[in-house]
C-alpha cells in the first residue's frame, strides 16, 4: 500500500472500549472516561491526536537534528492541548515544547528543526493547524553541564 493511502480498522469490543487496528499491522485498546461510560483501559481518540503531533514532529525533529550532526543523547516532546467548551469540542490551542538532551548542541540548530517540522514536514501540525494555534517551544539541556536554553517559535498563523 502507498503512503498516500493509510487504513485502519475500529471495533467495539465492549462498553465504550474499542479495539484499534492500522494498516501497518499495530493494535491499540481505545476508551472513554468512567464518567462517559467508559472502563480506562485506553486512551481516549482525541489523546490519539496529541499523540499523533508529537511522534510526527518529534521523528522530523530527531531525523533533521541527526543530518545536521547534533550529538543528542535524549529527546521528549511534550504536548497540552486546550480544547472549546462547546462540541465538537475541537483544539483551541496546543503547545509543543521539544526537550532536547545532549552535548554541545546547537540552539539554532534545534530551532531550525523544529520550524521545518512545524512548516514544511509534519502532516499532522498541518491538518490540526487548520484548526488550533500550535505553539511551538524548544528546551536544550546539556548533558554535561546540565545548563539550558530555551526559545519559541513565532509561527505566522
Amino acid at each position: 500500500m502507498s503512503e498516500s493511502v493509510l487504513t485502519a480498522t475500529v471495533e467495539l469490543m465492549g462498553d465504550m472500549a474499542f479495539q484499534a487496528d492500522t494498516g501497518s499491522g499495530h493494535s491499540m485498546a481505545l476508551d472513554a472516561a468512567a464518567e462517559a461510560g467508559g472502563t480506562e483501559c485506553g486512551p481516549r481518540p482525541i489523546e490519539m491526536l496529541l499523540v499523533g503531533l508529537g511522534g510526527c514532529t518529534g521523528m522530523d525533529v530527531i531525523s533533521i537534528l541527526r543530518k545536521m550532526r547534533q550529538d543528542v543523547t535524549g529527546y521528549e516532546v511534550r504536548l497540552r492541548g486546550e480544547r472549546a467548551s462547546e462540541h465538537p469540542k475541537v483544539f483551541t490551542t496546543i503547545s509543543v515544547e521539544h526537550v532536547v538532551r545532549g552535548r554541545g548542541v546547537s540552539a539554532e540548530s534545534v530551532r531550525r528543526a523544529v520550524e521545518l517540522s512545524a512548516t514544511r514536514y509534519c502532516s499532522a501540525a498541518a491538518m490540526l493547524g487548520k484548526v488550533a494555534r500550535i505553539e511551538e517551544m524548544y528546551r536544550i539541556i546539556d548533558a554535561t553541564s546540565g545548563h539550558e536554553q530555551t526559545g519559541a517559535l513565532a509561527l505566522a498563523a
